[in-house]
């Protein structure tokens, strides 16, 4: 696979020096990849900015555009076992996880090729005489696509597929930690014809980003990862009017209401909240449990939990794999002692993993009981397998609780009551409420968050409104 970055159609080490790139379930350095730097990062906006006015790109019939993303999509599921193996080398997840990644990155490609062709604008009848009117929605230009770590090929492809589907060109930048499958992804945009320029690949860490975002020909920036980051990115952004999209963080709220069944709600908590080791923004990370039942789901929870099979992710018998970094893992780590000290109840695991996945960066998963509100394990995120469950009296509190944090991407209802489910679902600050059922992702979907977990969406109509413009136009008849 490549070790160099894409720009205008052609392979590059960069001017700049490498960095290092880890498996994370040995820590050893799988490979050296370019750390591009201020110059590279101007060439790959200025070839995409002339691919965007190219009569090749520019003046290419949308079936045609469809016909390239189509073409990627089989070309991706003719090497799924390859992007799946090289994901989970890379990032640490287990192979089901990574699948249904690569399955993911094909159905994005295939659902936007079909809305190549299907971006239309308005006739209006205004109050004025003798004239026409109607819009016309068009593409923005230079897209910089900031993908982080824990997803790599997914979240690339819920960015770049809508983009390219309404004509603009693309500057890919995966996290520092997870370049690899998205350089093998490079390829396959050659190798299905793509014209050069309309999509480059950038690697590199926060200065690589910075620089995407500071660029002057840059005119959207669609960014996934911290709050922290995004509100940075957000005011850069808004000093040169930049248009952006944010997928930011998340500390979502789990409701059992009295009446669930327990054993049967079991699996989706714990797989919605352990789901690629906890990293990931949707995670359920704090369970409301009606005080009466609050123990036997904590027992229950926990049991689970500490039956689960850490392990590389290239085994097929893994539940869980590692964290992404010795970073990440120390993050978890010190969340854990924290809720300790807080005086939360440490019921099952609380440790990183020793024997043979002593030398990954493997963490057991944790679950946490008689967490109170105000502790920091139950408002911060942490984004590793760390679970805890917040007992309460009244259920009139509940959405009161369930909206006391500054994020707002998801929030999921168990109960028997649907009626009751659907009630809380309309009052809870939330970008997608899921009712009986874990964290569920589909191309037709619009996804982002509320508050603090960010502004715009991805999927749906609504990412194809977020990479175009309109235009009014006006004839005198």
């Amino acid at each position: 696979m490549p070790q160099r970055m894409l720009i205008d159609g052609k392979w590059t080490a960069g001017r700049g020096t490498t960095f290092p790139t880890y498996d994370p379930a040995t820590g050893k350095v799988i490979d050296e990849v370019p750390e591009a730097t201020d110059a590279d990062v101007d060439e790959a906006v200025e070839a995409a900015a002339r691919a965007f006015e190219s009569a090749e790109w520019a003046g290419m019939l949308p079936a045609a555009r469809a016909r390239l993303m189509l073409r990627l999509a089989d070309l991706v599921e003719r090497n799924a076992e390859e992007l799946s193996r090289l994901e989970t080398t890379d990032q640490g997840q287990p192979l089901y996880v990574s699948g249904g990644s690569v399955a993911g990155l094909a159905e994005h490609l295939r659902y936007y090729a079909g809305w190549a062709t299907k971006i239309t604008g308005v006739t209006a009848s205004p109050s004025v005489p003798d004239v026409d009117f109607r819009t016309h929605r068009e593409p923005l230009g230079v897209c910089a696509l900031i993908v982080p770590w824990n997803f790599p090929l997914p979240i690339a492809a819920w960015k770049f597929a809508p983009a390219l589907a309404a004509g603009n060109t693309v500057v890919i930048k995966p996290a520092e930690q997870t370049p690899l499958s998205t350089l093998r992804l490079g390829e396959l945009f050659v190798e299905a014809g793509f014209p050069a320029g309309v999509v480059n690949i950038v690697t590199g860490g926060p200065a690589t980003g910075r620089a995407l975002v500071r660029h002057p020909k840059v005119a959207k920036v669609s960014f996934t990862g911290s709050t922290e980051v995004g509100r940075e990115i957000a005011a850069e952004a808004g000093r040169s009017l930049k248009r952006v999209s944010l997928e930011l963080g998340g500390k979502a709220p789990s409701i059992i209401t009295a009446d669930a069944d327990v054993d049967a709600i079991i699996a989706g908590n714990l797989m919605g909240g352990v789901f690629n080791s906890g990293q990931m923004c949707a995670a359920l990370s704090r369970y409301y449990v009606d005080r009466r039942r609050a123990d036997e789901f904590t027992e229950k929870l926990a049991g689970a939990a500490s039956g689960m099979r850490l392990g590389p992710g290239l085994d097929p018998a893994t539940n869980l794999g590692p964290l992404v970094s010795e970073e990440q893992l120390e993050r978890v780590d010190g969340y854990v002692r924290l809720g300790k000290e807080e005086g939360a109840e440490l019921v099952t695991g609380g440790a990183r993993a020793d024997g043979d996945l002593a030398n990954g960066y493997f963490y057991q998963p944790t679950v946490f009981g008689g967490v109170a509100q105000d502790m920091r394990i139950a408002r911060e995120e942490i984004f590793g397998p760390v679970l805890s469950v917040l007992p309460y009296d009244d259920p009139d509190e509940l959405v009161a609780k369930a909206n006391d944090t500054e994020y707002g991407l998801t929030a999921y209802i168990w109960s028997r009551d649907i009626s009751e489910a659907n009630r809380l679902a309309r009052r809870i600050r939330a970008g997608s409420v899921y009712i009986n059922t874990f964290p569920i992702l589909d191309p037709a979907a619009p996804w982002g968050g509320m508050k603090a977990s960010g502004m715009g969406r991805e999927m749906g109509w609504e990412a194809i409104e977020a990479y175009t413009e309109v235009k009014s136009i006006w004839t005198k008849l």
